[in-house]
């Protein structure tokens, strides 16, 4: 999902050391990566993502403080409940697409703003964006992002409804 109200805080940060930013993925929360081969996204797959996505309501969410994994630092989403309730619905409806590949037992909702560095230069970004933070979002879609080779394009949107319908 993207959160693009975060890009006056993360976008240098991101930039200088995300390697994705520099391929075209904008400051966003993942719901599902990785997804199907772009060759099996059609019409019906995406008719189908949309009345997954479209079960779930619009939400807010707040970034007020950072958390990391090895070499990472993060925007923790608060509530993370939303993002994880989309990462589930998704992946229980293909479940030959596991989150990360079936790699990690907790998928944790985050905004990826550093990668690949050192603890010194991690210290260095989270100070600064603690003077930055927090920053709210609403998120009224999920963005389903292809990778052709060199750089991710938006392939589709697909909005969370305001009055979603029951699953039958």
């Amino acid at each position: 999902m993207k959160i693009p109200e975060a890009d006056p805080a993360v976008r240098a940060w991101r930039e200088r050391l995300d390697p994705s930013a520099g391929v075209g993925v904008p400051a966003h929360v993942t719901v599902l990566f990785p997804f199907l081969d772009e060759r099996r996204i059609d019409s019906d797959t995406r008719t189908a993502l949309g009345e997954v996505i479209g079960r779930h309501r619009p939400f807010e969410t707040r970034f007020a403080r950072c958390g990391g994994f090895p070499g990472i630092l993060y925007l923790a989403p608060e509530p993370e409940a939303p993002f994880r309730r989309l990462t589930e619905a998704i992946a229980d409806r293909w479940p030959e697409a596991p989150p990360f590949g079936g790699q990690f037992d907790d998928v944790v909702p985050h905004l990826t703003v550093a990668q690949g560095q050192d603890t010194a230069v991690l210290a260095e970004v989270e100070t600064d964006l603690r003077r930055r933070l927090p920053v709210t979002a609403s998120v009224s879609a999920v963005e389903l992002m292809v990778y052709d080779g060199a750089r991710w394009r938006l392939r589709a949107s697909f909005p969370l409804q305001e009055h979603p319908v029951p699953r039958p």
